[in-house]
């Protein structure tokens, strides 16, 4: 991935951070889900630094070696959305163009709807806003078949055990490299970065902290949500729901036979949203 790698400091947390384009573009914080880091943007950045805009793919909490607290609670999204907000601070962004793919679009919505004030414009990629997932697990027996793997990432030390198996057979299947885009290589330094100590446990433990407490405000900044109909997590109920959960100006863009991991198989229909997003906010 091109660009200038950063280690920027929050407290006592390092961050590595790509930041990629010209110094006075207008700032993009483009923000991985699991299991990925930031090189999931690799496709998606250059598209972006053409049109002018400047660009920041950290590697999230438990992902920089830097950044890898041993305790759950560190990875509730409360925090998630504090420690986002506190890295735009260390990178001098006092508001943001904010992009999230998984688990990375349930901190940009949270960042959305807790710090609106540094949210300029959202899109969210692959996961809806988090009351809409909710309601539709809760109410469509299909969304809560396609969540029956979170059960497992719950499991602290199996999961770890049976994802890392066999030279991480069951994580490099999540990749699905034959219709996802992702390369073996990228799908290497993936395995890679979670194989070292602690940091495949630090990445679960987003779901471990998972709670239902946590509400996330409605989202006022103009908001795109890009979801794909052969994402086998997100079915089509919560998709749609989305929409309820946004107050400001709402962009739904579905696209047609395009698995979960849209940066890499839809590099260029994302960046048009995105570049849509920003163009109109």
């Amino acid at each position: 991935m091109a660009g200038e790698l950063l280690r920027t400091d929050v407290g006592d947390l390092t961050f590595d951070v790509r930041v990629d384009g010209p110094e006075d573009g207008r700032p993009v914080l483009l923000l991985h889900g699991f299991p990925q880091t930031s090189a999931c943007w690799a496709a998606v950045t250059p598209l972006l630094t053409q049109a002018g805009l400047r660009t920041y793919a950290p590697d999230q909490l438990g992902y920089s070696p830097g950044a890898r607290p041993g305790d759950v609670d560190s990875y509730a999204v409360q925090n998630l959305a504090q420690v986002t907000a506190d890295l735009m601070t260390a990178l001098e962004i006092p508001v943001a163009d904010v992009v999230g793919h998984d688990w990375g679009a349930n901190v940009a919505w949270a960042v959305a709807g807790w710090h609106s004030d540094r949210v300029r414009s959202l899109t969210a990629v692959s996961v809806p806003h988090p009351a809409a997932y909710t309601a539709a697990f809760r109410v469509d027996p299909e969304q809560k078949e396609r969540s029956a793997y979170i059960r497992l990432f719950w499991q602290q030390g199996k999961a770890e055990e049976v994802l890392l198996a066999d030279d991480a057979r069951r994580l490099r299947r999540m990749y699905d490299v034959e219709n996802s885009g992702i390369s073996p290589e990228t799908v290497d330094e993936y395995v890679a970065v979670l194989s070292a100590p602690g940091a495949l446990t630090a990445a679960l433990n987003w779901y471990r902290a998972m709670s239902s407490d946590a509400r996330v405000d409605k989202v006022e900044v103009p908001t795109t949500y890009v979801w794909s109909d052969a994402d086998v997590a997100i079915g089509r109920t919560a998709a749609e729901a989305c929409e309820q959960f946004v107050t400001g100006d709402y962009r739904f863009v579905a696209l047609p036979g395009v698995t979960h991991w849209i940066p890499e198989q839809a590099p260029e229909q994302l960046a048009a949203a995105i570049w849509d997003r920003v163009a109109s906010s």
